[in-house]
């Protein structure tokens, strides 16, 4: 896909963007009057439903220095959004009825958005709804290779319009991580910058690997580099990625059975912090003595400039 083709696309899906309900305009992302918010994960061993944690249970670390938690809850409501990328191979459709039963055996309290990575973009197919049923029949064909695009401006796209909320919010991305606007070598130069609009949205990015329609998605190399990318997304965003080395996956099942259990088990943790004049990053850790317990939760939180 050439340069100018690239822009006349852009144009065209700006058009479409125009032409749809935008997102309300977003805030401060994780941050609040009350402090800052951050999504927890728990798992249990064999990744079975894991027991209730408390505030007590967890120790939370800010750059290495102990730091406390301001308040500990259960996250009830969750925002999640499937992205999906619309160059993948047509075969991935027969991975619907899996996707369909996911959707329809998550609780009232999540709701899902249906979006499809297009030349840069994410493209609604269905807005958030808690109609589960009504979220799976926006599920259709890839449009195929002519839509190639980088999943990272189609994930920063979707993050930009992404009203802010203090509930969970997660993203799963349908993707073989091919970066085809700048190339995956030795990674996306859009990554970083993907990563760090999630830790500051408090977004985790889930994804599941699935090889797009055209033949440079067939070579072993870039799809280990592209592999790469999606696994570091998702480790820095308190997330998984799942793939089975650079085959097709049979079935989705298992994969969304883990992520089904993980969404169960997560907590949203708010603590006070000062970004100083500007607002920075800072590196954060969480640890637990109870046993057979694992807490997931992104690398880094931004802490907002001081008021």
């Amino acid at each position: 896909m050439n340069k100018k083709m690239i822009r006349s696309s852009l144009a065209l899906i700006a058009g479409i963007w125009a032409a749809v309900p935008a997102f309300a305009a977003p805030g401060d992302g994780a941050s609040s009057p009350e402090g800052v918010t951050l999504t927890v994960t728990a798992v249990a061993k064999r990744n079975a439903g894991a027991s209730a944690v408390g505030r007590n249970d967890v120790e939370y670390f800010l750059d290495k220095e102990r730091t406390q938690i301001a308040d500990w809850r259960r996250g009830e409501k969750l925002y999640l959004a499937v992205l999906i990328d619309d160059s993948l191979n047509a075969t991935v459709a027969n991975q619907w009825n899996d996707l369909r039963d996911f959707f329809n055996a998550q609780p009232d309290t999540t709701y899902i958005g249906v979006f499809y990575a297009r030349n840069g973009s994410a493209v609604p197919a269905q807005e958030f709804t808690n109609d589960h049923a009504l979220a799976a029949r926006a599920l259709r064909l890839p449009v195929g290779l002519e839509a190639a695009t980088s999943p990272y401006y189609a994930l920063q796209d979707l993050m930009k319009r992404w009203p802010a909320t203090p509930d969970r919010r997660s993203i799963l991305l349908l993707s073989s991580g091919i970066d085809y606007f700048h190339g995956n070598y030795p990674t996306s130069p859009d990554l970083q910058a993907t990563i760090e609009r999630a830790q500051k949205e408090n977004v985790n990015v889930w994804s599941i690997y699935y090889p797009d329609a055209g033949r440079r998605g067939r070579a072993s190399f870039l799809a280990f580099r592209a592999q790469a990318d999606l696994t570091q997304l998702a480790d820095e965003t308190g997330a998984k990625s799942y793939y089975l080395a650079t085959s097709t996956p049979v079935t989705f099942k298992p994969y969304l059975d883990e992520l089904a259990t993980r969404l169960a088990n997560q907590y949203l943790l708010t603590f006070q912090g000062n970004g100083g004049a500007k607002g920075r990053f800072e590196r954060v850790r969480l640890a637990s003595e109870l046993p057979n317990l694992q807490l997931m939760s992104a690398s880094q939180t931004f802490l907002p400039a001081a008021k």
